[in-house]
C-alpha cells in the first residue's frame, strides 16, 4: 500500500512539473476599416448579409519578451440587422519577426450602420520562430473610434512549448 501511494504521488508531481505555467498578458490595438471586403446578400430577409473582410491593425503588447509590431485579420461575418457575428484568423507579428496565430469568434452591435460595441473570444493556434508551439486563450472588448477605427483591449493566458514562458 505504501508503494502504491508513493507511486501515485511521484506520478502527480511529475505531471505538475511537466505542465507549463500559464502566463497572463494584456494587449491592445487599433484596426482600420477593411482593406478588402466582399458581401453577398441573403434573400431570406432584408439586411441579412454574408461578408468576407481583411485588414490591418496597429498593436501594443508583449509575449514571451517580444514586443508586438503589427497585426492582420481575415474574417467572415454574418450581418443580421444590428448584430454581426464574426469568425476569423488574426496574425500578430513581433519585433523579432516571429508570428502568433489566433482564431476568434465574436459579435458586434451596430446602430444605423455604426459600430457601438463588440467582443470576441480567441485561441492561440500556433506561431513561428520562438513562438512555435505557443497556445493560449482569452477575450477582447471592442470600442469604436472616429474615422471608422475600432479599438480593442484583450487579456488572456499563454504557454510557450519547450520553455518556461517569460513574464511580459
Amino acid at each position: 500500500m505504501k508503494y502504491k501511494v508513493l507511486c501515485s504521488c511521484v506520478v502527480f508531481a511529475f505531471a505538475v512539473l511537466m505542465t507549463s505555467a500559464q502566463t497572463k498578458f494584456t494587449s491592445s490595438g487599433k484596426c482600420g476599416k477593411a482593406d478588402v471586403e466582399q458581401s453577398i446578400s441573403i434573400p431570406d430577409k432584408e439586411g441579412h448579409v454574408f461578408k468576407l473582410a481583411q485588414g490591418k491593425c496597429v498593436t501594443k503588447g508583449e509575449i514571451s519578451g517580444a514586443t508586438s509590431k503589427e497585426g492582420a485579420y481575415s474574417e467572415h461575418q454574418e450581418v443580421a440587422g444590428n448584430l454581426t457575428k464574426v469568425w476569423g484568423v488574426y496574425v500578430e507579428t513581433f519585433d523579432s519577426g516571429d508570428k502568433v496565430f489566433y482564431t476568434y469568434q465574436g459579435s458586434v452591435i451596430a446602430k444605423n450602420g455604426e459600430v457601438q460595441s463588440g467582443q470576441n473570444k480567441w485561441q492561440i493556434s500556433g506561431g513561428t520562430g520562438k513562438m512555435k508551439g505557443i497556445k493560449g486563450t482569452g477575450a477582447c472588448k471592442h470600442t469604436p473610434e472616429a474615422g471608422g477605427y475600432l479599438d480593442y483591449a484583450c487579456s488572456g493566458e499563454y504557454t510557450v512549448a519547450g520553455s518556461a514562458a517569460q513574464k511580459p
